[in-house]
């Protein structure tokens, strides 16, 4: 990719590696792109037939601040945001052999909707690269090709932007990324280094670069990408982002838009923390933050006295690594938060289903029987004892889980009664599961029992 690699290492660009988090299949990827949010692994089932996106997000913010949005590729784009485009047409993902048409039905839009005034943001999304890895592999002599192509369309896209920013004193914002990597087989979906890392540029007139300037591409996330957007579009970053505004972006703009602009990220994020976490006060990252606003009027009042000191630019170089490190630290800790599954109310769920699916399962060949009988000894001795004692164990377990200092759960969050409930059912679905295997195992009869009649099937 000629074109590219000069713009990455001569050209007005900022290039990164942006971590993709697992799963890193399409649509939980495209979610982070412009939620800044982090997707569960429910999202892998969503993928398949993608409901539309109710979370706050970048076109969703552009929408409702009137900008014209134009879309071409991947349908999955238009099943999350309906009624979000002014011009679109998806294409299936669903045919992974054809690698040719799919991208052919995006650039064949291209010559007329570049020439067009009509829309503020195009978003693209090319489909050949991915099938051609899940057909052969990234080493297939086919992906030089489509790399090739991908090359050609990039350069007329800028070229066009370029020459429309003749007419306008505003710069054009070009954004190349991936949404996921690429296993060493061609597959993705998984956390591997090759699936995780993906290529991030952003190339504008904006970022001025002078001979000699070398930029290394910088490890980001990809979720960082969602508040960049809002920031470089002028609209409110989403709400539930857990990403920081790429800093080299803005690097070049005047002091005070810079703390600016570090300030709505770290409000953001700071506003998320104390939805999320009953203790925000005590988070290095908020109380970072709260140190950067003081510092941050500080060096307001001095800006409004001498615009153009030495004492003024130094005290703004601390309120923005004050910032910057408020900005990782609030990322890192919305992040964790996220990540953390509610272990103790997910095994409680699966505990039950398993205990019915047994249950079921061993009640089947008894049901098919002529005479259809189940017989569960619901009140003999050895029944009761096990009964009771998986409902103290199961007691204990709960008080234990509960009264943790660093619990919190769904589970736990329920009354006493309804959670006594809950085991009071998993200790008979037990005791009922025990009982029915032992019957067929054994094959004997209990002296004491209650039998479930079916009606004969002949």
């Amino acid at each position: 990719m000629p074109y590219t690699t000069y713009l990455v290492e001569k050209g007005a660009s900022h290039s990164f590696v942006a971590e993709a988090k697992p799963p890193t299949v399409t649509m939980p990827r495209i979610k982070a792109l412009m939620t800044g949010s982090l997707p569960g692994f429910v999202d892998v089932i969503r993928n398949l037939n993608s409901p539309a996106l109710l979370e706050d997000s970048v076109i969703r913010q552009a929408k409702a601040a009137g900008k014209r949005i134009v879309f071409y590729g991947d349908e999955t784009w238009v099943k999350l945001f309906p009624k979000h485009f002014v011009e679109y047409d998806g294409t299936t993902s669903f045919f992974v052999s054809d690698y040719t048409e799919v991208d052919n039905n995006v650039t064949r839009h291209l010559d007329k909707v570049l020439k067009r005034g009509d829309w503020d943001i195009l978003i693209l999304h090319y489909l050949g690269l991915d099938h051609i890895g899940h057909i052969s592999g990234p080493n297939s002599p086919l992906i030089g090709q489509k790399l090739s192509e991908m090359d050609s369309v990039l350069m007329k896209i800028h070229t066009s932007l370029q020459s429309k920013e003749r007419e306008t004193p505003l710069p054009n914002l070009l954004v190349l990324c991936g949404d996921h990597g690429m296993s060493e087989t061609g597959s993705h979906g998984a956390s591997s280094t090759e699936e995780v890392n993906t290529p991030l540029i952003l190339i504008s007139s904006a970022f001025e670069r002078k001979p000699g300037d070398i930029r290394h591409p910088k490890h980001v996330q990809q979720t960082d990408v969602a508040a960049t957007l809002a920031i470089a579009l002028g609209l409110p970053i989403p709400k539930d982002s857990v990403g920081s505004l790429l800093f080299p972006v803005v690097e070049g703009r005047p002091m005070r838009e810079q703390l600016r602009f570090l300030h709505l990220n770290t409000v953001q994020l700071s506003k998320l923390l104390q939805e999320n976490v009953p203790s925000y006060e005590k988070d290095p990252g908020f109380e970072q933050f709260k140190m950067s606003e003081r510092l941050h009027g500080n060096w307001i009042r001095l800006y409004l006295e001498e615009k153009h000191s030495e004492v003024l630019f130094n005290l703004g170089s601390k309120v923005l690594r004050q910032y910057l490190d408020a900005l990782k630290t609030l990322s890192l800790s919305l992040s964790a938060q996220v990540a953390q599954y509610d272990i103790y109310s997910m095994m409680v769920g699966t505990v039950v289903v398993l205990e019915v699916l047994t249950l079921l399962l061993l009640s089947v060949p008894q049901a098919l029987r002529r005479k259809a009988e189940l017989e569960v000894p619901l009140s003999s001795p050895g029944f009761s004892l096990l009964f009771y004692l998986v409902i103290l164990v199961l007691s204990a377990v709960h008080v234990i889980v509960c009264t943790s200092a660093e619990s919190s759960c769904y589970f736990c969050g329920l009354s006493w009664l309804a959670a006594g409930g809950v085991m009071v059912l998993a200790s008979a679905l037990l005791c009922v599961t025990v009982s029915v295997l032992t019957n067929v195992l054994v094959g004997g009869n209990t002296p004491r029992k209650a039998a479930f009649r079916l009606p004969d099937s002949g």
